[in-house]
């Protein structure tokens, strides 16, 4: 959520970052908590002030016994003020969620680099990378392809758990896997230390991560537990360290989780098209860091570098493009996404999305920094797509398809997947 020390010291800059982002009905909310928080504090000082009173009530009860004075009433008295201090600690925790409510649908201060938008129709180009490869034949997609080369079935996972799911046989399931050695040793390589993260997480940690309400309708909900299923390793590494203070000489913290993740997808696109570009199930892995505010601007780079050199090193065309204002997530001060290029649609679609979360999720689950001098610092949480094995591989058989139906395997994945290429008639 966002820092309600902003809407006390600065409201007039939380209200025009509400205007940048076309959100303008949300405009009375930094009014409404203005209003809540000084209720808040003034009951508060009436609780603190009760206790003080309590205190020196008792103080003088036990001054009044050791010279034999009557502390019938003083007694009586001090027997009602706890009751007045509940009273107010329930208003007190009432407005106190309240508050918290509202902070959390306040959206987060921009970078002052995001470009001003409304819509992601307005997103921003950064660059384009790669050559998109031109076919001199009839190209195929990538249900065709693996279809024809009998490594894939969806009919089966249809059946068994529904559309969104499938069956990876043979050289697809070991492809599947290559991709995922291959990553975890580039992450390695790169100092970053690697997580496998449970699968569950509970509410609290979700609503931590983002927009809850916004995203609650793509969650798997566990029955009868307050668990769900992770979309996402970000959610589950970002839970590791809730309620930890991190030393200063530890940061940047920078690490990485492999995992299944599961989403309902539930929307306007839904689950409509055969394949494996939009699944239910999935696995990635994702890059994750905490760090300083003033260090967050150069992780951000390091993080996009890191997805660039994977799929320049898979040889996938690729684009950047930045969110606008309007396209940014509430709960991000930045964010771009990376784009591969697929043959059969000609188009660029989503593999992977990089956001700077700045202090929302690091405040939310009181995750801090200590110094030297026992100083407590803010966090700042980034995280990035490193590779989602499912969008990678439709756009590594899809730009590297042949005439006869193979598929020619990128060079870095070799010694992985023990072949370098897939063959048709290969079951």
């Amino acid at each position: 959520m966002i820092d309600i020390n902003l809407i006390r010291e600065n409201p007039e800059l939380v209200k025009e970052n509400i205007k940048k982002k076309f959100q303008d009905n949300k405009l009375s909310l930094v009014d409404k908590v203005k209003e809540l928080d000084k209720e808040w504090r003034e009951l508060k000082q009436k609780a603190d002030n009760l206790r003080h009173q309590r205190n020196k009530v008792s103080e003088e009860i036990n001054q009044a016994k050791k010279q034999g004075k009557n502390a019938k009433d003083m007694i009586k008295k001090a027997k009602q003020i706890p009751e007045k201090i509940e009273k107010i600690e329930g208003e007190i925790e009432k407005l106190k969620k309240e508050v918290h409510r509202i902070l959390s649908e306040i959206p987060q201060i921009m970078d002052k680099s995001v470009p001003i938008g409304k819509d992601s129709s307005e997103n921003v180009v950064i660059k384009k990378v790669g050559i998109t490869k031109k076919f001199n034949y009839p190209i195929k997609n990538h249900v065709e392809l693996l279809e024809g080369l009998g490594i894939v079935d969806f009919d089966a996972s249809a059946k068994t758990s529904g559309k969104g799911f499938y069956y990876h046989k043979n050289k697809l399931g070991i492809l599947n896997q290559a991709l995922i050695k291959f990553t975890i040793d580039f992450m390695l390589k790169k100092g970053y230390l690697y997580i496998e993260p449970p699968l569950m997480v509970k509410k609290e940690v979700c609503e931590a991560a983002e927009d809850f309400e916004a995203f609650k309708t793509k969650l798997y909900k566990i029955e009868g537990e307050n668990l769900y299923l992770i979309p996402t390793a970000e959610h589950a590494i970002l839970g590791m360290f809730a309620g930890k203070t991190i030393p200063e000489n530890k940061l940047p913290l920078k690490l990485f989780g492999y995992s299944m993740c599961f989403r309902k997808e539930i929307g306007s696109h839904g689950i409509n098209e055969k394949g494996l570009w939009r699944t239910h199930q999935f696995n990635k892995i994702e890059q994750f860091i905490f760090c300083k505010p003033e260090d967050s601007e150069k992780y951000y780079d390091e993080l996009q570098k890191n997805a660039e050199e994977i799929y320049q090193a898979l040889k996938i065309p690729y684009r950047i493009f930045e969110c606008c204002s309007g396209d940014l997530s509430n709960w991000k001060v930045k964010s771009s996404d990376l784009e591969a290029y697929r043959p059969t649609t000609k188009e660029y679609g989503e593999v992977g999305s990089l956001s700077n979360c700045g202090d929302y999720q690091a405040r939310d689950l009181n995750i801090k920094g200590i110094n030297k001098k026992g100083e407590r610092l803010v966090l700042h949480t980034l995280n990035n797509t490193a590779l989602a094995t499912s969008r990678a591989i439709v756009a590594l058989i899809e730009n590297n398809q042949q005439k006869d139906g193979s598929i020619k395997i990128p060079a870095v994945l070799w010694k992985y997947a023990g072949f370098k290429e897939i063959k048709p008639k290969e079951k």
